[in-house]
């Protein structure tokens, strides 16, 4: 709740012309497709519908999308309109990153291992293919302090910290660190935030500072 808050609350900070539609429209839906999701599970996730499963995966791709289109305005702009405003232009460029951050951080955490609800309510061996293998994944044979954590070990399961961090550094290092893609569908998405996060770092930062100067 807290993450998909503070995208909307980024979104609604951004400059009018990087909007598609009038500021409020699109954060009213979020709000919309987030109180059923917080009725459903008010103080923890233990529950999880087929209708709760849509709304949570419609929600994550309502945020991205309307993050998506503020990046390519904000391109456009810097390409075709010769915005000459170089501080609001270095903002903007900050929150598109920020939302880009959460947002792929939420699409994570809600997708792998059949999503947050299923890690850990279900057994393991009930569980999807994992979208991601984190080092804890892996790290039973190291030694004795480290391998204490280890999933095998310690019941172990990401949480949404786990996945801001992965999205974090695939947006710093346009790169997977040290947790690593499994699936098609997660190697796609982090294509994805690399390439906007790209974008945004190298094109509209860089425009931005040149314009300052």
């Amino acid at each position: 709740m807290i993450a998909t808050l503070a995208a909307i609350t980024l979104y609604l900070a951004l400059p009018q012309r990087l909007l598609i539609a009038p500021r409020y429209v699109l954060p009213a839906l979020e709000l919309i497709l987030l109180v059923p999701l917080i009725a459903i599970n008010p103080r923890r996730l233990t529950r999880q519908t087929r209708a709760f499963r849509v709304l949570s995966l419609l929600l994550v791709a309502v945020i991205a999308m309307g993050n998506l289109v503020a990046l390519s305005i904000l391109i456009h702009e810097l390409v075709y309109a010769g915005v000459k405003d170089g501080r609001s232009l270095l903002l903007a460029a900050l929150q598109v990153w920020l939302t880009n951050v959460i947002v792929f951080g939420l699409a994570y955490w809600e997708l792998d291992r059949g999503g947050p609800v299923s890690r850990t309510q279900e057994p393991r061996g009930a569980l999807p293919m994992a979208d991601f293998r984190f080092s804890q994944d892996e790290n039973d044979d190291a030694v004795e302090e480290v391998a204490d954590g280890a999933s095998g070990r310690s019941d172990w399961v990401p949480t949404l910290v786990d996945y801001l961090y992965v999205s974090v550094t695939n947006s710093t290092a346009f790169s997977p660190t040290d947790t690593m893609p499994l699936s098609t569908r997660a190697k796609f998405m982090m294509s994805i935030q690399s390439v906007s996060a790209l974008l945004t770092s190298l094109l509209v930062i860089a425009r931005a500072v040149s314009v300052l100067h």
